[in-house]
């Protein structure tokens, strides 16, 4: 890793605050079971491995746009605020509706922000914070009310019979309105990472420009998620507690003030492995993974809704959240709350 791998650095969003929180998930739920089966583990083996006990997979009639718009919608009750009143709305999915158009502009026909500007993020599951970045940044300029979601159906990608990817994922969305407001939690900093040198560590290696479907490619799963566990698992464990620290030092806190961890909910096991590396004495790492898997760029706004809605947080404390995925990508966010 070195500096030139950065796409991104750390950088202040003065006065952009989270006004609401919303989350939705699929009614159906996958137990180890039945998604275990397939690929030859057990419901003892995955909980070995990942800590996930259930996820929620998508019924058959549902797309990425209709659990973004469920999220949204949640989100928008939370901070009580219509439609008419957005300015833009960034979506962040590996797993569009389509290629073309953006998902996000089914998502705004679904709420009925007519003329709101509307785009995608693919930064994989680091893209809510890079969709956060980008739309703090709009309605600093712009005012009114930005929508960023985090949505993602792994379930359609997904190979049965792969015991190291298909135990992982469930479905779900996420989201968050954020406003340039004088009360409400503030988004004190954040940063950016790719490191493209890795991008090979996971993929869809099949249905774009570079390599287009077609039956052969079908035929050997190229439409498949495909990931190199171990290597990614070294990566996150190797670079994610150096990255934590170099931003915590942009921001001008210490670990110890940390008071609450909310990452990217990609493996129970790697995470109470990196938590433990991260030596953050006073906080509480928040989790979904054990009941909804891996929900992508979802899993960090779904978690805080969690936790919001919980009543887990109090005024002033701070809260780390921290994306990695492919790419590799790792994207940071300090709250104040």
């Amino acid at each position: 890793m070195n500096d030139a791998a950065i796409l991104g650095t750390g950088s202040p969003i003065r006065d952009v605050r989270i006004v609401g929180t919303g989350a939705y998930v699929p009614d159906r739920l996958v137990s180890n079971d039945e998604v275990g089966a397939p690929a030859g583990v057990d419901d003892a083996w995955i909980i070995r491995k990942t800590a996930i006990r259930e996820r929620r997979w998508a019924a058959a009639d549902q797309a990425t746009s209709d659990l973004a718009t469920a999220a949204a919608r949640a989100a928008m009750k939370s901070a009580g605020i219509t439609a008419e009143q957005l300015s833009v709305i960034a979506v962040a999915t590996s797993t569009p509706d389509r290629p073309q158009p953006p998902t996000a502009a089914y998502v705004q026909q679904n709420l009925g922000a007519s003329g709101t500007a509307a785009f995608d993020v693919n930064a994989v599951c680091s893209g809510t914070l890079f969709g956060l970045s980008a739309v703090g940044s709009v309605i600093l300029r712009r005012g009114g009310y930005a929508l960023v979601i985090g949505a993602d159906v792994y379930s359609r990608i997904l190979n049965p019979a792969d015991r190291r990817t298909v135990v992982l994922f469930g479905d779900g969305a996420g989201a968050m309105i954020l406003a340039p407001a004088t009360q409400g939690p503030v988004v004190r900093h954040v940063a950016l990472h790719t490191f493209g040198e890795f991008s090979s560590l996971i993929r869809v290696p099949a249905g774009g420009s570079r390599q287009p479907l077609d039956q052969a490619g079908l035929d050997a799963g190229l439409q498949y998620f495909a990931m190199d566990g171990r290597e990614v698992r070294r990566f996150v464990v190797e670079q994610l507690p150096q990255l934590v620290k170099g931003f915590l030092h942009e921001a001008g806190v210490e670990a110890a003030d940390i008071s609450h961890f909310i990452p990217h909910q990609a493996n129970g096991v790697m995470l109470d492995e990196v938590f433990a590396d991260l030596r953050m004495p006073r906080a509480t790492m928040h989790r979904t993974v054990t009941h909804y898997g891996n929900t992508g760029a979802a899993s960090i706004p779904i978690t805080l809704d969690a936790a919001v809605r919980a009543g887990e947080f109090s005024p002033g404390e701070l809260i780390l959240l921290a994306g990695f995925g492919g790419g590799m990508a790792a994207s940071f966010a300090l709250v104040e709350w």
